[in-house]
């Protein structure tokens, strides 16, 4: 998928380059298009004269040793399920892989060789980073109009077979990835992210 995105945007930057952000902080970093009309394969090559892209991709790419791999792909994740609160409306099935593609190079990390653990990182995050730029919106949802979480010990055990329930394979994706970032950081947005992306996706038919 790497591969496609950058032959589609036109291409990406030496890595040499890149700067030590926060996964959070590259994420609030990444520019948007500002014609978001037509699909996926209509959106991507609109990245190639994107203002402040190839700044963007480069930003987070560490240049520190392997075993932080791990780490930084576990906050893009977090990052990235936190701010779908905000911005998930802009497109709430293609925004769930900003969070679960991260998820999903994390999970598979223990299982590949260290030589590959920078490439999948950059795989992950030149993932994450696209689909924000061609599907978040410019400005967050109000405050009111979104889902709250579910309070109690059992929060999130209550979350994730609510989205089970609702049926939607990106809302189970989502709910599952959520699940993580919620363990890993005790933060209930996770949980409330999960209930706004229920709200969001329509149950299937």
């Amino acid at each position: 998928m790497a591969g496609w995105l950058r032959a589609a945007a036109g291409g990406f930057p030496p890595r040499h380059q890149a700067a030590d952000l926060t996964p959070g902080a590259a994420l609030t970093a990444v520019p948007r298009i500002a014609d978001q009309s037509g699909g996926f394969r209509d959106r991507l090559p609109r990245l190639a004269g994107l203002a402040g892209w190839s700044a963007a991709l480069v930003a987070p790419l560490s240049q520190g040793p392997p075993e932080q791999a791990g780490a930084w792909l576990a906050g893009l994740a977090d990052a990235a399920v936190i701010r779908y609160l905000e911005f998930g409306h802009g497109n709430p099935v293609m925004l769930v892989h900003s969070a679960t593609a991260p998820t999903a190079v994390l999970r598979t990390l223990p299982a590949l060789n260290q030589n590959l653990w920078a490439p999948s990182v950059a795989a992950a995050w030149e993932a994450a980073a696209a689909l924000t730029a061609i599907h978040a919106p410019p400005a967050p949802a109000r405050p009111g109009t979104l889902a709250a979480a579910p309070a109690g010990p059992a929060a999130a055990e209550e979350i994730f077979a609510r989205a089970v329930a609702h049926g939607d394979e990106h809302v189970i994706k989502f709910a599952d990835t959520a699940a993580d970032v919620h363990a890993r950081t005790g933060n209930p947005a996770a949980l409330a992210a999960t209930a706004h992306a229920m709200a969001l996706v329509p149950r299937p038919a």
